[in-house]
């Protein structure tokens, strides 16, 4: 008889429990919400990412204000001989002090390339989301003119631009954005066609709410997950293709300390003096391979909430 009762009676240990493998945010047992942001950084990976990046990021923005006392030298001023071994990392070829010019090169690429990403991304959100949202007519329109834009390679549409304007700071922002905008208006498009139908948008309409809101204030913050991560792609190819163009000659013009132009103004001594190129392309591998682990950790937590969410 007692048996009988032992079996029926529930518990109390087991039911917390069970409630807490039900829900992830208390199995956390610390009360934290599990969101994405957590899930990102409980990546190792992600962690890796930020380290890397903020290195090359506190180099490039600290290094100016380190200059010359911490040198002895500014960025364009004559040190020695060029390609000589004096200082810490040498001269270059025209005799500057290399780390001068390293630790004075990181902030346009930086500056440039997240200028560049942020404009990109506005236009690209800003065509997607109205493609998706109005449809019709027009979202033809905007879909076959972004295709025309990815038919161009990029290099050759950016070398085409800045050879005919002149190779300006804003020029080379608004050539590498326009280069980036039909790739994320794809994104944002096919992102957006997943939201536009949910109720709260039926809702929103109802109450006869503004289009321009309707798309920044209901569409846009359910979108963030997949156009978090292109912008992070986005970031690493703006870093490539403005360095790009600058080894080319296209981008930032001498005398100005640039790690692109640096790499090209001294490969032609790599044996000789290695450091006058080696230093920009280690900083610029880096801050790639940092950008491109935040990339993909932010996409492994916006899936892992999407499987959640489902």
């Amino acid at each position: 008889m007692s048996t009988n009762a032992d079996s029926t009676r529930t518990d109390p240990v087991v039911e917390p429990a069970v409630a807490q493998a039900a829900d992830p945010e208390r199995a956390a047992g610390t009360g934290r919400r599990n969101t994405v942001v957590t899930r990102f950084w409980a990546q190792r990976q992600s962690r890796l990412g930020v380290a890397l990046t903020a290195l090359v990021v506190l180099v490039a923005f600290l290094g100016p204000l380190l200059l010359p006392w911490a040198t002895g030298y500014t960025q364009t001023e004559f040190a020695d001989r060029p390609f000589q071994g004096s200082g810490v990392f040498g001269t270059d070829d025209l005799g500057r002090d290399v780390l001068s010019r390293f630790l004075a090169g990181g902030v346009s690429l930086l500056l440039y390339s997240v200028l560049a990403t942020a404009l990109g991304m506005f236009l690209g959100l800003l065509f997607g989301m109205v493609s998706a949202y109005v449809g019709g007519a027009l979202d033809s329109v905007i879909m076959r003119a972004n295709d025309v834009l990815l038919a161009i390679p990029q290099l050759v549409f950016a070398l085409l631009a800045i050879t005919v304007l002149g190779p300006q700071p804003w020029v080379l922002v608004t050539v590498i954005a326009i280069t980036h905008a039909p790739r994320i208006a794809r994104v944002a498009r096919s992102a957006a066609l997943g939201v536009i139908n949910e109720d709260y948008i039926r809702a929103a309409e109802m109450y006869a709410m503004p289009r321009a809101r309707i798309l920044f204030r209901e569409i846009l913050p359910n979108i963030t997950g997949p156009l978090a991560v292109e912008a992070g792609l986005r970031l690493t190819y703006s870093i490539g293709s403005i360095a790009s163009l600058s080894f080319l000659g296209l981008g930032m013009q001498p005398p100005a300390a640039d790690w692109g132009l640096m790499i090209n103004e001294n490969r032609i001594a790599l044996a000789v003096q290695p450091w006058g190129v080696m230093l920009p392309v280690l900083a610029i591998a880096i801050l790639t391979i940092g950008t491109n682990l935040i990339a993909d950790a932010i996409a492994r937590a916006s899936a892992t909430a999407n499987i959640g969410d489902a």
